[in-house]
């Protein structure tokens, strides 16, 4: 006998059960019936196994503890993909990477193409409104009056935001040579081009989540969805916005983030946690011009060594610790317990695309490389300047030489207080009397979600048992969105969902990124799922 499920643990209990009470010889085959691919593998397994299938019992379904909403592939693929397809075509980096964004109109085209998408929605009082404040990035904001079948006046004190961005990282390279940032592929399940996951298809989701809710009848709170174009820069608009629209946004009780991760696509994944961020960029001069090298080496001090000297007062070459006390945090107990509860089924080290097997992580332990993920600091260097390019570089001793530095903050680290340790290190008492400067210097906050109420930990439960067929789990991630800190602040007493559908090797700001279409389904049924909840709690 073979069984199949996409939950393994659950699997493998079934599947030692039987053999105890039946004798039989079972096998067990980790398969999702919504992907081709699985089922694909799981008929080669049983005619491996068995030789062929002489009888299908086939039991998928949702629970029957709530109704069950579907995201049909059919809804998906003509009401979503053709707009999620153009979207990716659009290159709508964000301002720090684009300051001619107005003028090159990018961003515009990107906010154009989804506000004409929105306002197709067949949603009951559905308003679609987009804001520019001088000087800022535009927003998208769509407001839905809460919903009751019965026809009914319902409370409009009571509501739901749902939060996306439409701004990109920049291209990057290391694209395969049939993809690229700007070029939307569909191989399967996955759209491959930069955006699509990140953040793309929040405001697809959302909206459709809340027509869903209204074609089935299934009541929900008045809704804000809030689409803003500055996310990917840290997002500096998105405060001014709230602000201005505080009256309209109103009193929020549970906010739904859809810019987060998944750690596989076989339940629902809930980020309680999010790491802060303050960085810059070093800059340290010692000449007003090149000079040749074999006449001023060993004089004139190398800007390269000066910035290698000042970064080793901030992390530890050897070890890749960060040297600034500060920074560190007490990691609350029921955040390492979950931690421990994910090391326990996933090896994150495992999911990068490592050169070759001999490379190895900063930490080996499960455990350990959870909390240096979420919960520790940690120093990228993900730019350099004023170095030329190998192939074209000549024997000249370079005047300046500029890093851009991103450290990520553990989620209750105050930022503000750790880019002032950050400057002062890297800026007092620089070697030779160096010009040494931080330029661009910035920080955002981390956040650590408050304890779910019970209405919504059970909401949470059902629906991922009605969607995926197996319970939610909730994991830190080790990104940052500033603007969930801001919010935390703002609306204090609100309940919050951080998902998404960034899952395992969907390389999100790197080459090759890509959405699982599967997954931004099921998360989608599942935010209708909770707004439903939410409104019947």
């Amino acid at each position: 006998m073979a069984i199949a499920a996409r939950s393994d643990d659950k699997l493998q209990a079934a599947a030692t059960a039987l053999r105890q009470e039946t004798g039989a010889q079972i096998l067990p085959v980790v398969c999702d019936v919504a992907k081709a691919d699985d089922l694909t593998r799981l008929v080669a397994e049983v005619e491996q196994a068995w030789g062929g299938v002489d009888v299908l019992l086939n039991n998928a379904g949702g629970s029957a503890r709530m109704p069950t909403q579907e995201i049909t592939d059919e809804v998906w693929q003509r009401d979503i993909l053709p707009t999620l397809v153009d979207y990716v075509r659009i290159p709508c980096v964000s301002v720090q990477f684009d300051p001619d964004w107005k003028a090159n109109g990018h961003l515009d085209q990107a906010v154009s193409l989804m506000r004409s998408w929105c306002e197709a929605r067949e949603i009951t009082g559905l308003v679609v409104e987009v804001h520019e404040l001088p000087g800022r990035t535009p927003l998208i904001l769509c407001e839905v009056p809460a919903f009751r079948p019965d026809g009914q006046t319902a409370p409009t004190g009571d509501t739901v935001m749902l939060y996306g961005h439409c701004d990109k990282q920049p291209e990057m390279t290391g694209w395969r040579d049939d993809l690229g940032p700007w070029k939307p592929v569909v191989e399967g399940e996955r759209l491959y081009g930069r955006g699509g996951a990140d953040d793309g298809y929040a405001v697809f989701a959302a909206l459709t989540a809340i027509e869903t809710a209204q074609r089935e009848g299934l009541p929900h709170a008045r809704c804000i969805v809030v689409i803003e174009a500055s996310e990917e820069s840290g997002s500096p608009d998105l405060p001014v916005y709230i602000e201005a629209l505080a009256d309209r946004i109103g009193s929020v009780s549970l906010v739904v983030c859809l810019d987060s991760g998944c750690l596989d696509g076989r339940r629902l994944w809930v980020t309680t946690s999010l790491r802060g961020l303050a960085g810059g960029v070093l800059r340290v001069d010692v000449l007003r011009e090149g000079v040749h090298s074999g006449e001023a080496s060993g004089v004139v001090p190398s800007t390269f060594r000066i910035v290698r000297q000042l970064l080793d007062r901030v992390e530890d070459a050897e070890t890749g610790r960060v040297l600034l006390p500060h920074l560190y945090v007490d990691v609350p107990a029921d955040r390492r317990s979950q931690i421990e509860q994910t090391a326990s089924e996933f090896h994150i080290g495992e999911h990068f695309p490592w050169v070759h097997d001999d490379v190895q992580p900063m930490e080996t332990d499960p455990v350990e490389q959870l909390l240096a993920q979420t919960w520790r600091p940690a120093v990228s260097y993900t730019g350099v300047h004023g170095m030329p390019d190998v192939g074209r570089a000549g024997n000249v001793l370079r005047p300046h030489t500029s890093f851009k530095i991103s450290v990520r903050l553990p989620p209750t680290c105050d930022p503000d207080m750790a880019l002032g340790e950050l400057t002062s290190a890297l800026t007092n008492d620089p070697p030779y009397g160096a010009k040494v400067e931080f330029l661009d210097a910035h920080s955002g906050p981390g956040w650590n979600a408050p304890e779910f109420a019970p209405w919504l930990e059970a909401a949470l439960t059902d629906a991922s048992l009605a969607v995926f067929g197996d319970d939610y789990r909730a994991f830190g991630e080790g990104g940052s969105i500033p603007f969930m800190g801001m919010l935390g602040e703002r609306f204090p007493a609100a309940q919050f969902v951080v998902t998404g559908a960034l899952g395992p090797g969907s390389n999100a700001h790197g080459p090759n990124e890509f959405l699982d279409m599967a997954t931004a389904r099921r998360v989608t049924a599942c935010i209708t799922h909770l707004l439903h909840s939410h409104a019947t709690r």
